[in-house]
């Protein structure tokens, strides 16, 4: 341990400071219940992990996120690389949001379509050959119908090609964090090296919802009619006001999936699930983990920014001590119950040694749950605090050598 003059700093030592200010988002809820059988069909693999203990899913790979600080409440397989099928289509999704917010691309702007727009098969919204569709109904036609159609008429009218689309795609989800995915066209069909994991889904979702919230909207419209065809949201979540987006997939390979989200109380989740083996199974699935969820976890502020957390000893400064503040304000998502068993305190350097300048980072706030691991949180100086000249701090380590107060 390193030393100042002739006084050696002290250990490390943790304080428990009460959290005077915490308080639950919204009140706890009983927890919901946690069959997973569907259609006589039996949880795949083994369960999934959450801070809570695990919890049986048929889904075989799954994430769900919290979007105000980004909690993980459930995984399993959420790293994996897994088929997105048209949960590809929030990326495509993601693109055309940027465009359209930088000015590049306008709602009412009209792109026409190819013969390789209208030849696509799967999912569609009916494009017919030769014309041109407004931007928000090719959105409207991806989001609300799933139209692979669509997204070829988007892709093309952006990029050129899908091919100069798709690498907008990879080079943006590089860039917002997802670390698993890798797309090879604008749809979801089916194709080699084309893969997401249920965390960058999940991370994905995230980022639609925050970075665009004037267009997110369009995720919970329950039905569109083009071309004289109606089609429902196939997202039964939102067809049932569970949640208000976002998107729905199916293949062989990857089985059925769903990327959801609802906001309760201010409250935001984000769930990401796939390889379950029906429709139905994905809807009783995605309903009962979203309502897990919010049985489960509340959303505390422990402190607001520019809280004092603590004071700490100053060695040798001009202020016997420091305030320790909290940069911002510090929103923990902890299980129902925590405050029974949380331990709140703080981790730092005693004494701190002169000078100190505010804002640099003293220690951390700590909050430790049994059978959770510690979460931490950075703690910074509130103030300046000189160094004492060097006859003053001189003469304080001679008083302290010599037993001198």
């Amino acid at each position: 341990m390193a030393a100042t003059g002739s006084q050696a700093l002290a250990a490390p030592r943790r304080r428990h400071a009460a959290p005077a200010h915490a308080h639950a988002a919204h009140p706890a809820p009983a927890p919901a219940p946690d069959d997973s059988a569907q259609d006589g069909a039996a949880p795949t693999g083994p369960p999934a992990a959450t801070p809570v203990g695990p919890v049986d899913t048929l889904a075989r790979w799954a994430c769900i996120l919290d979007v105000t600080t980004g909690a993980t409440l459930l995984e399993k397989a959420a790293d994996e690389r897994m088929p997105p099928s048209s949960l590809t289509k929030m990326m495509t999704a993601y693109i055309v949001f940027g465009m359209l917010k930088s000015g590049r691309l306008k709602l009412d702007q009209a792109l026409p379509v190819s013969e390789k727009a209208w030849r696509m098969q799967g999912s569609k919204m009916f494009v017919p050959l030769g014309e041109s569709i407004a931007v928000q109904d090719l959105i409207q036609g991806m989001v609300i119908q799933s139209g692979n159609d669509a997204c070829i008429v988007l892709a093309e009218g952006v990029s050129g090609s899908e091919d100069q689309f798709v690498a907008l795609m990879n080079d943006a989800a590089s860039k917002i964090g997802l670390t698993n995915s890798h797309f090879m066209n604008a749809t979801g069909w089916p194709a080699d090296n084309h893969y997401m994991s249920a965390r960058d889904v999940a991370v994905l979702a995230v980022r639609l919802i925050r970075d665009f919230p004037e267009y997110y909207h369009f995720f919970s419209e329950k039905d569109y009619r083009f071309n004289k065809i109606s089609q429902g949201n196939r997202n039964v979540l939102v067809d049932k006001g569970l949640a208000d987006g976002l998107k729905t997939g199916h293949t062989d390979a990857g089985g059925f999936g769903l990327c959801a989200s609802s906001d309760r109380g201010g409250n935001r989740v984000v769930l990401a699930l796939n390889g379950m083996p029906s429709s139905n199974a994905r809807a009783h699935e995605g309903e009962r983990l979203l309502e897990w969820s919010f049985a489960n976890f509340e959303n505390a502020t422990l402190f607001r920014k520019g809280d004092v957390v603590e004071h700490a000893p100053v060695w040798l400064g001009t202020q016997p001590g420091v305030a320790l503040v909290a940069t911002r304000d510090i929103v923990m998502t902890l299980p129902h119950g925590w405050r029974t068993r949380a331990h709140i305190g703080v981790d730092y350097q005693a004494p701190v040694p002169a000078p100190v300048a505010a804002g640099q980072v003293l220690g951390d706030l700590v909050i430790s749950n049994p059978g959770l691991a510690d979460i931490r949180m950075p703690l910074v100086a509130g103030q300046d605090v000189a160094r004492l000249g060097l006859f003053a701090r001189a003469s304080t380590v001679l008083g302290q050598k010599f037993g001198r107060h």
